[in-house]
């Protein structure tokens, strides 16, 4: 699938407020933890709790949430199919939309049960 300009503008208007209640619902039926999602979230944003409350409070929208954010130097490394798009062919133009479709995997990843130090992508000496 092709990511468009429009997609783009519209996944980034969305508020990561009113997702995040579906991811937890989500992780926590298949017995992941908040502290676990935050700590994926800490590792490809760099927020902590705390700045990730704040986001929430705030209804930052997913443009917000990404503009703030500093990029883990290995979100490179997340490669795979989400909702029918390949992350790593989605245009440098569609960074937003591949920021957030990196998110979608590490979140689907770890509510399928892989382990925290597959999720938390390290680059191979």
């Amino acid at each position: 699938m092709k990511v468009t300009a429009e997609k783009n503008e519209k996944i980034g208007a969305m508020t990561f407020a009113s997702v995040y209640p579906h991811y937890l619902n989500r992780l926590e039926k298949n017995g992941r933890t908040k502290a676990e999602f935050h700590k994926v979230i800490t590792w490809l944003t760099g927020f902590d709790d705390k700045t990730i409350q704040e986001l929430i409070d705030e209804k930052a929208t997913f443009k917000t949430f990404f503009q703030k954010a500093k990029l883990n130097p290995n979100a490179h490394l997340i490669k795979g199919v989400v909702c029918g798009y390949r992350i790593e062919e989605i245009p440098d133009e569609f960074e937003l939309y591949r920021n957030c479709r990196y998110l979608d995997k590490l979140y689907d990843e770890l509510a399928r049960g892989r382990k925290m130090e597959k999720i938390l992508r390290v680059e191979k000496k």
